[in-house]
């Protein structure tokens, strides 16, 4: 059974050419990134989406897709989720996926609310929670144990401890 999986999140076009910069949601930007692949998108009207060149530029992939020759064809793609389906990750039990955190409710330990998931950064160093407070502002969390201690897919809750100011950090 075949599962899908969001290879990399489409951001800000970069240059003239039609290029534009991508978070990655993948192990494996090599051997998912890759000319001549075709992805599935979300929304799905902005697909399917041909990669014609990748590269790195300052540790950020930029990517160019058939048909979009330019800035204002890049720009329509900004946050499109290039997906791919995939039998081998299905078990991959090492970490957590943007499209299974999106909207959970973020707490504190002692219940509180904070607000809800907005958006997972993959980073190579650390992850970054994106989370939405209940006031509207956005507020960066390190994706590590010690600052979100506990993850409950059936109650759709993530819950953080964060240092002193962290939260108001966005306003």
């Amino acid at each position: 059974m075949s599962q899908t999986f969001v290879v990399a999140r489409v951001g800000k076009p970069h240059g003239l050419r039609g290029e534009v910069t991508v978070q990655v949601h993948t192990d494996d930007p090599a051997g998912r990134l890759v000319p001549g692949t075709s992805f599935a998108t979300d929304p799905p009207q902005r697909g399917p989406l041909t990669l014609v060149s990748v590269r790195q530029h300052q540790g950020t992939y930029l990517l160019g897709f058939e048909g979009h020759p330019d800035r204002t064809a890049a720009e329509a793609l900004r946050g499109t989720r290039l997906l791919v389906e995939d039998e081998a990750e299905e078990d991959d039990d090492e970490g957590w996926r943007e499209e299974d955190l999106l909207g959970f409710a973020v707490t504190l330990t002692d219940g509180r609310p904070v607000g809800e998931v907005a958006a997972l950064h993959v980073r190579p160093v650390q992850d970054l929670l994106e989370v939405r407070t209940t006031s509207g502002t956005l507020v960066l969390v390190p994706f590590v144990e010690e600052l979100v201690p506990r993850i409950d897919e059936e109650e759709r809750t993530v819950v953080v401890d964060p240092p002193p100011g962290l939260l108001e950090l966005g306003e």
